[in-house]
């Protein structure tokens, strides 16, 4: 069903071509998103998303911060050659408004959209189907890793501080089981005991980068395998969703994409026996990064991408049990029955253990395909 804030935009001429139709694109369950079919062949087609500004409550700085990224990374694409460049980049697109164009539209509801040019002939995957996909899903993020090593600006503004900092995490895991105001952490015993007497395992890296041993970069935060757009020939082709783009380590990008696409299993699987680390496509995944990220990645870098996967698994889980633990509050909008924050939670728990068990073999592989910048 298409929403009638989204019909009125249609209605009123705020798009910049006339219109043929609309069609939901995706499942709609996160982002309520429409593909825009224009009438004239030789206008582009777009993507029209309805932004989460419970989140992102600073919409305006959102969209600079994805104007900013947009523009470097299509000037890196332009000046290495890469061929059909405008597949390499999810192009934002001005929204007419009152006379004046800008970069969102806020409708009555008090929801605010967005365009993009939409990307003709590409695609997106919950499951890679093979290694080769993984190999060059992991180029794609290093890719999108070197264009962004020079990228500097004043207005660009970190939108969720400490995003992926572990310790604070924890520490809202430990809050949210002291007040237990869902009444649940009887039901958790076994999964609490598990995550917090890992707090110092985890909160290594955080450590290494306030030490100064990790370089902070600007990364993705949030590069699931559904976040990368592939041709009809599975060639990973870009990085999409980039509203939690801010400064962070490598090891986190590499350790949730590896937390997402070497898993056997569904996050939310519920069979905890189908929940295993698929090191075949780990390894494609690390070849496909590390031949690209080879020219710019340091010393310590390097070794704590084996580490990754374990990191964001384990943050993972305790964000799950968090939300679990305080009702449902954050996952609201993709949690649809009462325990699936705890099945979520004993899934990465699963995963996680895959991981550690699986850990020397992950780090031995980093290191064995050598040549990395000193």
């Amino acid at each position: 069903m298409i929403p009638r804030s989204v019909e009125e935009m249609i209605a009123v001429g705020l798009l910049p071509y006339p219109v043929e139709s609309i069609q939901q694109h995706g499942d709609g369950l996160i982002n309520n998103t429409f593909k825009i079919i224009t009438k004239r062949k030789e206008d582009p087609n777009f993507l029209l998303q309805k932004i989460n500004n419970r989140v992102f409550k600073d919409v305006d700085a959102l969209q600079v911060n994805i104007k900013l990224i947009t523009d470097h990374l299509r000037k890196k694409v332009e000046k290495e050659g890469v061929k059909d460049p405008d597949k390499c980049v999810l192009i934002p697109s001005s929204i007419l408004s009152n006379g004046t164009t800008r970069s969102y539209y806020w409708d009555h509801n008090n929801d605010y959209w967005r365009l993009y040019v939409f990307i003709e002939n590409t695609y997106t995957h919950e499951k890679l189907k093979n290694e080769e996909m993984a190999q060059s899903a992991g180029r794609v993020l290093a890719t999108f890793h070197k264009f962004l090593v020079d990228f500097k600006s004043p207005d660009f503004k970190e939108l969720l501080p400490n995003f992926h900092n572990t310790p604070k995490r924890v520490e809202t895991l430990k809050k949210r089981i002291k007040e237990d105001v869902a009444g649940r952490l009887k039901n958790v015993g076994e999964e609490v005991d598990f995550l917090l007497s890992r707090e110092n395992e985890y909160s290594k890296v955080t450590k290494l980068g306030e030490m100064g041993v990790l370089p902070t970069r600007i990364i993705h935060q949030d590069p699931k395998i559904n976040n990368i757009l592939f041709d009809k020939k599975d060639n990973a082709m870009c990085i999409i969703d980039l509203d939690t783009v801010m400064h962070g380590y490598l090891c986190y990008d590499v350790g949730d994409a590896v937390r997402n696409c070497a898993n056997s299993g569904n996050e939310d699987e519920k069979d905890p026996g189908a929940v295993s680390v698929d090191m075949n496509i780990y390894k494609s995944f690390i070849n496909g990064y590390t031949n690209i990220a080879k020219d710019f990645i340091t010393w310590a870098e390097m070794e704590s991408l084996g580490f990754g996967p374990r990191l964001m698994t384990y943050e993972q889980a305790v964000r799950f049990l968090s939300d679990y633990l305080y009702g449902d509050k954050y996952y609201d909008y993709k949690t649809f029955y009462p325990e699936h924050n705890l099945v979520r939670t004993k899934a990465q728990i699963q995963l996680l253990k895959g991981f550690e068990d699986n850990y020397q073999e992950m780090s031995e592989y980093i290191r064995s395909l050598g040549n990395w910048q000193l």
